[in-house]
This record gives structure tokens, C-alpha cells and sequence, in this order.
């Protein structure tokens, strides 16, 4: 609320322009990214070759005709339509949600991901990656075993070094202590079980970022940004 001590300010409080301000760096619109949440089949007469990869886009720009590349197997393909629940779109950028259809049958699942052939992600199993730790109940030490959750693709990750940890009052670096508790932030290298078609974090705020969970409680651990 607006503070009885500023009657000469008009403008909006503090807590409410933080929540609304418009960041447009946030925004990506050169490398286009678009991980498939769901694809699309109707069991109807009408739409019966009807096949659609949703998802929301997380950079870059999409249009009819575009040339794209499935990753990670590599395929190409052109973009149909873009369709929309108000209708097609002519173009389509982050952070929209839309259905994409092709003009060839590409086998496309959940956990892939559309990107422009000139400037596709190489895959990676091995990550560095900079950590917030979450759980106060549990700790990172060691090679800890998790699920990796990146953008719609699940992976088995385990931490392979833990290389230090952040003295947040300083923010120099502390390698005498790798035990990470609640709160914790520093720099660790993982090894996932199935290629990660991620960007650093610098690059792509989505598919540059993770989350670990605990394979034995489903808690989220910690959540990563990738170097």
C-alpha cells in the first residue's frame, strides 16, 4: 500500500512495480528455442492428420516456412502453421504458447526441441553449472545422485565434483568447505544421463536453467544456472 508519509508521490508502490516492471533483456529473440511439452493428436474425423508439438517458446522467432531442426536427433523439417486456441499466427516469439506443425513426419516426443539449424545448441551430458541449495533438510556432498529437470525433459544427474561454494557476505570463494546446507550458493559439474539441449544461462534464461530433485522424496533440492 501507499505510505500516508509520501502524499506527494502519485506513482505506483514499490512492491507492485517490481512485480510488473517489463524487462526486455529477459526476452531471447536470436536463438529460437522451443521445447516440446506436449504433442498434439486429435481423435477426431476432422483433424485425423492433424499433429502438433505444443510448448512455450523460450527465445527467438518462429514463422511459417521457417526451416527447423529437432533436437536431439537431428532431423529437419519446415513449419507448417503455428496454431493458437484464437487461430494461426503469422509469427510466433517468447514467451508464447503455441502448437507447431510440420511439413514431415518427424518422430517428436515430449522433452525435445525445436531450434533453428544455423544456430542449434550442441547436446551435453556434462554440465557446470552454478547451484542455490534449497533443502534444509537435506545436504549436497559428494557425488549425490538426483533427477535433472530441464525445461520438458527429465534426466538422471549425478554430481561429479563439487568445485566451491560462494561466501556470501564476500562473495570470494570457499574450497575448504564443500558441504552445501540451505541457502548455499556455488559451482559444481554433473553428468546427466541423456543429452541436455541446453545454453548457458547468460544466453537463454529457460534452457539455460535446472532444477535436482530428490529421487526419494520428489523434493527440489536446488536449482541451477548454467556456465
Amino acid at each position: 500500500d501507499k505510505s500516508e508519509n509520501m502524499p506527494w508521490y502519485q506513482g505506483p508502490s514499490m512492491l507492485y512495480h517490481l512485480e510488473t516492471v517489463y524487462i526486455g533483456a529477459d526476452e531471447n529473440h536470436i536463438e529460437a528455442r522451443m521445447p516440446v511439452q506436449w504433442v498434439i493428436r486429435p481423435h477426431s474425423d476432422k483433424w485425423h492428420d492433424f499433429r502438433g508439438f505444443a510448448g512455450r517458446i523460450a527465445g527467438g522467432v518462429f514463422k511459417p516456412g521457417d526451416a527447423v531442426k529437432v533436437m536431439p536427433s537431428g532431423f529437419e523439417s519446415t513449419i507448417k502453421a503455428i496454431h493458437t486456441m484464437d487461430g494461426e499466427l503469422e509469427e510466433a516469439y517468447a514467451p508464447m504458447s503455441v502448437a507447431i506443425t510440420l511439413n514431415d513426419e518427424i518422430d517428436i516426443s515430449r522433452g525435445d526441441m525445436l531450434v533453428k539449424p544455423n544456430n542449434a545448441p550442441e547436446p551435453r551430458q556434462d554440465v557446470d553449472a552454478m547451484i542455490c541449495w534449497f533443502s534444509s533438510t537435506k545436504k549436497l556432498a559428494g557425488r549425490g545422485k538426483y533427477i535433472l529437470r530441464h525445461t520438458t525433459k527429465e534426466a538422471k544427474a549425478i554430481v561429479t565434483e563439487v568445485k566451491y561454494k560462494v561466501n556470501i557476505n564476500t562473495l570470494h570463494k570457499v574450497e575448504d568447505d564443500l558441504i552445501f546446507n540451505h541457502n548455499d550458493i556455488g559451482r559444481i559439474s554433473l553428468r546427466t544421463s541423456a543429452p541436455l539441449i541446453a545454453d548457458s544461462y547468460k544466453t537463454n534464461r529457460i534452457s539455460g536453467s535446472f532444477i535436482l530433485i530428490d529421487e526419494q522424496t520428489n523434493e527440489t533440492v536446488a536449482a541451477g544456472m548454467i556456465i
